[in-house]
């Protein structure tokens, strides 16, 4: 709904004005209680009054009664009056906020999904997770760069209130998978929260591809 629409209804001059600035309302006023027939243009006053009268009152009502309901509730054993003493103590209980990210957060955020044990791919994939927490710990040093990692894999630079779905994912760009045998840097699949580190053999390079593909992507997707 916007408030636009009532600006429509109570600049209507005419009852076809009228008319046409109440049809897309149509919906939301049977919704609100609102719906009543147009016979003439003295019905647009009544009309906005209504809706003004649903919006600012009526349309509140029911969350004040469930708030109302909420602090009965916190009542029991004194726990609202604890909160009303020490709101700073219990802030972080109610209020969500993000806190700056460290290397190990960012690591214990994402499930690293390696080949089967003493296969060759395996001791490869090894070698480049020690590059990626290393990398991780560089990060943390420079301003906001492990907000761009999470970003780049999941389009997101906070951890969400809940969690993110699905779990962030390390996989990894092995010779002859499909669409990524020539890729030198890391990919990532902001969908399903998912970044492809290349196998590289040394630590400055797999820091050099992965400095260049934070530099260079934008937008929401496949990077």
């Amino acid at each position: 709904f916007s408030f636009y629409a009532i600006f429509f209804v109570s600049e209507s001059t005419t009852l076809e004005d009228l008319e046409k600035s109440n049809a897309p309302l149509l919906d939301y006023l049977a919704n609100a209680g609102c719906l009543r027939p147009m016979r003439s243009i003295r019905d647009r006053d009544l009309l906005v009054q209504d809706i003004v009268i649903f919006q600012v009152i009526h349309r509140v009502q029911g969350p004040f009664q469930r708030y109302s309901v909420f602090c009965e509730g916190l009542k029991t054993l004194g726990v609202l009056d604890q909160i009303r003493r020490h709101p700073d103590s219990f802030r972080p209980l109610f209020c969500y906020e993000p806190n700056t990210l460290t290397a190990n957060q960012v690591d214990d955020l994402f499930s690293i999904r390696l080949s089967p044990e003493g296969s060759n791919k395996r001791a490869a994939e090894e070698m480049v997770v020690t590059f990626w927490r290393d990398y991780l710990q560089d990060a943390e040093e420079g301003p906001s760069k492990l907000e761009k990692i999470l970003a780049f894999t999941t389009g997101a630079s906070v951890v969400p209130p809940i969690g993110f779905s699905p779990t962030p994912s390390v996989q990894f760009i092995h010779k002859g998978d499909d669409g990524f045998s020539t890729s030198m840097f890391p990919l990532a699949n902001t969908c399903v929260n998912c970044i492809n580190l290349p196998l590289h053999v040394s630590y400055q390079l797999f820091k050099e591809k992965f400095d260049f593909a934070l530099g260079n992507t934008y937008g929401f997707g496949r990077a």
